[in-house]
């Protein structure tokens, strides 16, 4: 029977081998890979791929629904007043001292 030692020993020998076993075939596995890319001219979307980062709502299927305008610019700018207030909203309070409710679309 074999001792700890022993064991300890051959474990650290099979998992060098397997992780040298392992980056030869993802090596190969890629290369593989890019040949089929190249060879079809397929996309990341063709692979089933999502460009940048989906939100949750997009990932799950779910349709987006769009925010109606809040504010409203002098210059045509717009924000949902929803998150950060965008720069001409802040600068317009900021510099010029304007009031926030000035841009309301729908005032009551």
């Amino acid at each position: 029977m074999a001792t700890y030692r022993e064991l300890l020993a051959q474990r650290a020998e099979l998992e060098k081998k397997i992780e040298e076993t392992r980056s030869l075939e993802l090596a190969d596995a890629i290369a593989r890979t890019k040949e089929l890319i190249a060879e079809y001219g397929l996309t990341a979307t063709d692979c089933g791929f999502r460009l940048g980062s989906a939100p949750a709502a997009m990932a799950a299927g779910k349709p987006r629904s769009t925010v109606p305008v809040k504010y409203r610019g002098p210059n045509g700018e717009t924000w949902s007043g929803r998150g950060k207030a965008p720069n001409w909203l802040t600068s317009l309070e900021t510099q010029q001292g304007r009031d926030r409710d000035e841009f309301l679309v729908n005032r009551l």
